[in-house]
């Protein structure tokens, strides 16, 4: 009898285990501590009703306790390889995570695993790639700012100590470092706009504005520059208000910024026209020129920060100004992108909530 009552508990630990095993392979951790649960109840009430029968059977007290041993046991043990699984699926995750403190922006965790912990891996990953993504972009603007300041500066340096030697006059030099200071002013700027976007307290001072007006006013800004260079600036106004809610001197600023950039852009002939048409639900601008037209690459990028398709065409400007562009039209609620013409020449165009 003895030797029956031994079977049934190592019955009962083999069934456990075998159990135990089966939850391992559960596609959720819920599936997996439901399972748990059962296994605990199911195990011992089996033990139960087995211990009565040997008791009615046998009557031996010694009997009923390696039943009920043996039944708990298994009940434990698989609790404990259930808990081993999870807490090592969870210290992967964690290992990662303690790399990617200690300064490892490469540090990923691996995929896998129940349904839970694989979404836990895949948003920490995710949350990496982000903060990699954006130191680059730190360690690029910072390398970006310092050459466009250092450019400038090593000009400003070198006129300064051609007057102090007395090799130039100082008024042959003044229009040129005003210019030279000019050029660092806007830099700063623009640098000053960017932090704002990014750190999201630019503020806005929203008011009902007919967008045309504003096309009108960047137009007579930009107008001087284009009749230097030989090119014609028009604007189209379709029927109907294209009034929206918006900040007039941040749109303005948009405006002028792209109206600069497509102007550089064109050749002497050529010519640059800004649309407005009303839709549904927003009014869409789009500023077209005749010029070479974009690089593969450029409508991915041209919004990035002090990018250039040719850095060594850069037009006198930061590189920062289609990145501004961008960031104040997003600030408004709409989105702005670029694509060639079919008819040739490029087109930037950007979206503005009409509610």
């Amino acid at each position: 009898m003895i030797a029956l009552a031994l079977a049934v508990a190592a019955a009962s630990l083999a069934a456990g285990l075998l159990v135990a095993l089966a939850l391992r392979a559960a596609p959720t951790v819920w599936l997996q501590v439901t399972g748990l649960a059962l296994l605990s109840v199911c195990v011992p009430l089996a033990a139960v009703l087995l211990s009565g029968w040997v008791m009615f059977h046998m009557g031996a007290d010694v009997k009923i306790l390696a039943v009920a041993a043996g039944s708990a046991s298994a009940a434990v043990v698989a609790g404990l390889l259930l808990a081993r699984t999870i807490a090592r699926s969870l210290g992967r995750v964690g290992d990662s995570a303690q790399r990617l403190a200690a300064g490892d922006l490469t540090a990923r965790a691996p995929s896998g695993g129940t349904a839970e912990v694989a979404r836990l891996a895949d948003s920490f990953n995710a949350m990496a790639a982000s903060i990699e993504q954006i130191f680059d972009a730190r360690r690029e603007l910072v390398a970006w700012a310092s050459h466009d300041l250092r450019t400038p500066l090593a000009s400003m340096q070198a006129m300064l100590e051609a007057i102090e030697d007395g090799l130039v006059e100082p008024e042959q030099y003044l229009p040129l470092l005003r210019q030279q200071v000019q050029t660092l002013s806007t830099l700063v700027d623009d640098l000053f706009e960017l932090a704002r976007i990014d750190a999201g307290v630019l503020r806005l001072e929203l008011e009902q504005t007919e967008v045309a007006t504003l096309v009108e006013s960047a137009l007579r800004l930009v107008r001087p520059e284009a009749d230097a260079r030989g090119v014609d600036l028009a604007s189209h106004v379709a029927d109907g208000l294209t009034a929206a809610p918006l900040a007039p001197d941040k749109i303005e600023r948009v405006l002028s910024n792209l109206l600069t950039n497509a102007v550089r852009h064109t050749p002497p002939d050529g010519s640059v026209a800004v649309h407005v048409e009303r839709r549904a639900d927003d009014v869409l601008v789009r500023v077209e020129d005749t010029g070479e037209g974009l690089p593969a690459d450029a409508p991915a990028r041209m919004f990035e920060r002090f990018w250039r398709a040719d850095p060594a065409r850069s037009g006198g400007g930061t590189g920062l100004g289609l990145a501004i562009a961008r960031g104040l039209v997003e600030a408004h609620g709409g989105r702005i992108w670029a694509e060639n013409r079919p008819q040739g020449g490029a087109c930037v165009s950007f979206t503005l909530p009409a509610r």
